[in-house]
C-alpha cells in the first residue's frame, strides 16, 4: 500500500533562493485510488504529481485530458526531465479532479486553448525537481556525504568517490520522509536530456493491442446502461409518455424522465436500444417548432441589411478606397452550424450513493464534472470523485456537462451505477454547436493590382453572449471574430465588423473556434481578388 505523509498535505511553499531558486507552492491530493496501488511494490509518494515504487517504477499524475495531442507523454516528459529520471521506468495515469491539478492559465483543470503544455511547464518542472532533491538528500543522508558531492544521472545516484549507487526505487521510501525542501532550481533549456527530443508515446502501445480505457469500456459490478430520447426540437419538453411496450422488453429494468428527456435503463444497451425504440412519447415543442436554418440565415442578413454591428478594427478609409478602386468584389459566405462530431459519441458513468459519487468519463473539464456532481446530488467536493479515461475525440464537446447529468440523474433513479451512451444521432442533433455565420465582404485592387480595400461584415450568435454574456464587451466577441480581425495582411484600408445575432441552438467551443470558418471566408476572398488583380495569391 502506498506510504502517505500527511504532513505533506499542506502548502509547499518553497521560498526564491539565488542563483535561479523559483517560488513554489502545490498540495498533495488525497490517497491514489486501490486501483493504482501493485502487490509485488510499495509506492512512496514524494508530492502531488508522483510516486515511485521499491521496484523502481516512476508513475506520474496528468492533470490534463489525452485526446491525441500527446499530453500524456508531455507532461511526464516535463516532470521527468526536472527529475533526472530514467525514461524507461516512467508511466502515466490520470489525475484524480481536485485544485491541486488546477491549470494556473485556465484557473480550473480543464484541457483547452493549447494551454497544457504552457500552463504546467513551470508547475510540472518544480515538481520533478522537488522530488529530485528529496531523493539526492536522502541518498546523501544514507552515505553520511554532502548531497553536492553526489550526481544523478538516468535515475541513479552516483558517489563517484566511494564508487556507490542507488536507484530512485532503493531510497524512494527514505525520500518521503524527508521534509521538503526550501529551494530547487530548473534547468536551463541547453541542459535538457529529454524535452525537445523525439520521444515514443506512452500511450501508443495501449492504443493499439486495445486495452486503453476509453469512457464507453467502463466496466463495474452491478453496472446498468441507459440511452435517453430527446426533444426532436430545440428546447421541446415530453408531454406525456406510455412506456408500457417498453417494460416488456428483455432486459429493461426502468422508464424515468430526467432532465434531458427520457431514459430507459437497463441490463445492457441492446435492451435500452429497443426499449427506446418501444417508447412512445408526445412532446411538447415549444416556441422552436418552426425554427430552420432558412430562417436563421435571413435574420443574419437582415441585420447586416439594417447595418447593424460593431466594428472591431478599422484602419484609414475603407467606404472611399472601394470608390476609388480600379476594380471591386463583392462576396458573400455562409457557414453552418457545426457538430463536433467525435468518433466516440458521448458517454459518461455515473456511481452514486447516499456516502459519495464516482463518475467515470472522458472529460476535458475534470473541474466542471466535480462540480455537476456536487450539485445534483448535494455531496460535497470530497465525496465526489472523477475518474479520467481517454476519450476519443474532444474538440471542445467534452467539456460540456449534458452527458454528466445524464449519467448522475440516471444513477439516482436507479440506485445503481449507469452508464448512458449516446447514439450518433444523439450526438450530431444534440451538440452544442460551433456558431452559424453570415459573411459580407468587399474589397478592392488599384491599377496596379494591389489590394486596397477590404471589408468584412459578420453576422452571427456568440458563444460568449449565449453562456457567459458578461464576457462580452461592446456587442464583441473576440472568439467570433478570430481568423477575421487578426488577418496578416496589411491592408492600408480595412474594416472588420460583427453583429450579434443570437438564436436558441446551444454554441459550444469547436476547435479553433472562429478561425475554423474565418480564416476559411478570408483565404477565399483574398485568393478571388488575387484572381481580380491577374496576380498569383502567394
Amino acid at each position: 500500500m502506498a506510504i502517505l505523509k500527511t504532513t505533506r498535505r499542506d502548502f509547499l511553499k518553497i521560498s526564491a533562493a539565488a542563483g535561479g531558486g523559483l517560488l513554489i507552492n502545490f498540495s498533495l491530493p488525497g490517497a491514489m485510488t486501490a486501483d493504482a496501488q501493485t502487490d509485488s511494490a510499495a509506492d512512496f509518494e514524494l508530492n502531488a504529481w508522483l510516486r515511485i515504487s521499491s521496484d523502481d517504477v516512476i508513475t506520474i499524475q496528468v492533470a490534463s485530458a489525452e485526446m491525441g495531442q500527446g499530453i500524456m507523454t508531455g507532461i511526464s516528459m516535463l516532470i521527468a526531465e526536472e527529475l533526472d529520471a530514467d525514461w524507461n521506468t516512467i508511466k502515466a495515469e490520470f489525475a484524480p479532479a481536485g485544485k491541486d491539478y488546477y491549470n494556473p492559465l485556465m484557473k480550473r483543470q480543464a484541457t483547452g486553448g493549447s494551454t497544457a503544455i504552457r500552463g504546467f511547464w513551470e508547475v510540472a518542472r518544480e515538481a520533478g525537481a522537488v522530488a529530485r532533491e528529496m531523493l539526492l538528500e536522502a541518498t546523501a543522508q544514507r552515505w553520511s556525504v554532502l548531497s553536492n558531492n553526489c550526481r544523478i544521472e538516468n535515475g541513479t545516484i552516483f558517489h563517484d568517490a566511494s564508487q556507490r549507487s542507488l536507484r530512485y526505487g532503493d531510497i524512494a521510501n527514505a525520500a518521503a520522509e524527508l521534509p521538503v525542501p526550501t529551494s530547487v532550481f530548473l534547468k536551463e533549456p541547453d541542459e535538457f536530456v529529454l524535452l525537445g527530443k523525439p520521444i515514443p508515446r506512452l500511450d501508443t502501445p495501449e492504443k493499439v493491442d486495445g486495452s486503453a480505457i476509453f469512457g464507453s469500456d467502463i466496466q463495474l459490478s452491478g453496472l446498468l446502461t441507459a440511452a435517453v430520447a430527446r426533444s426532436p426540437v430545440i428546447g421541446g419538453k415530453v408531454k406525456n409518455y406510455d412506456a408500457s411496450k417498453t417494460m416488456k422488453v428483455k432486459g429493461v429494468r426502468k422508464v424515468v424522465e430526467i432532465s434531458a428527456g427520457i431514459a430507459v435503463i437497463a441490463d445492457h444497451y441492446w435492451a435500452a436500444k429497443k426499449g427506446l425504440d418501444a417508447l412512445s412519447i408526445k412532446w411538447d415543442e415549444g416556441p422552436n417548432a418552426k425554427l430552420d436554418s432558412k430562417a436563421i440565415f435571413t435574420s443574419f442578413e437582415d441585420e447586416l441589411n439594417n447595418d447593424k454591428g460593431v466594428t472591431e478594427r478599422k484602419g484609414g478609409d475603407t467606404e472611399s478606397s472601394l470608390k476609388s478602386a480600379a476594380k471591386t468584389l463583392e462576396a458573400v459566405y455562409t457557414a453552418p452550424y457545426q457538430a463536433h462530431a467525435c468518433m466516440e459519441p458521448m458517454n459518461a458513468t455515473a456511481d452514486v450513493r447516499a456516502d459519495g459519487c464516482d463518475i467515470y468519463v472522458g472529460t476535458q473539464n475534470q473541474t466542471s464534472t466535480q462540480k455537476t456532481a456536487m450539485r445534483l446530488t448535494g455531496l460535497p467536493e470530497e465525496k465526489v470523485k472523477v475518474h479520467t479515461t481517454y476519450l476519443g475525440g474532444g474538440f471542445g464537446r467534452r467539456g460540456e456537462q449534458d452527458f454528466i447529468i445524464d449519467a448522475v440523474e440516471c444513477s439516482q433513479a436507479m440506485g445503481a451505477p449507469v452508464k448512458v451512451i449516446w447514439t450518433r444521432e444523439d450526438d450530431v442533433k444534440n451538440d452544442k454547436y460551433r456558431p452559424a455565420t453570415y459573411n459580407e465582404l468587399r474589397g478592392g485592387v488599384d491599377a496596379n493590382g494591389k489590394i486596397i480595400a477590404w471589408q468584412h461584415r459578420i453576422a452571427g450568435p456568440s458563444i460568449l453572449g449565449q453562456r457567459s454574456p458578461k464576457a462580452v464587451s461592446s456587442g464583441l466577441d473576440n472568439t467570433s471574430l478570430e481568423g477575421a480581425s487578426n488577418i496578416p495582411y496589411d491592408f492600408a484600408n480595412r474594416q472588420v465588423s460583427y453583429a450579434m445575432v443570437n438564436t436558441p441552438v446551444p454554441l459550444g467551443f469547436w476547435r479553433s473556434v472562429g478561425s475554423s470558418q474565418n480564416a476559411y471566408v478570408t483565404e477565399c476572398f483574398f485568393d478571388e481578388l488575387a484572381a481580380l488583380a491577374g496576380r498569383d495569391p502567394l
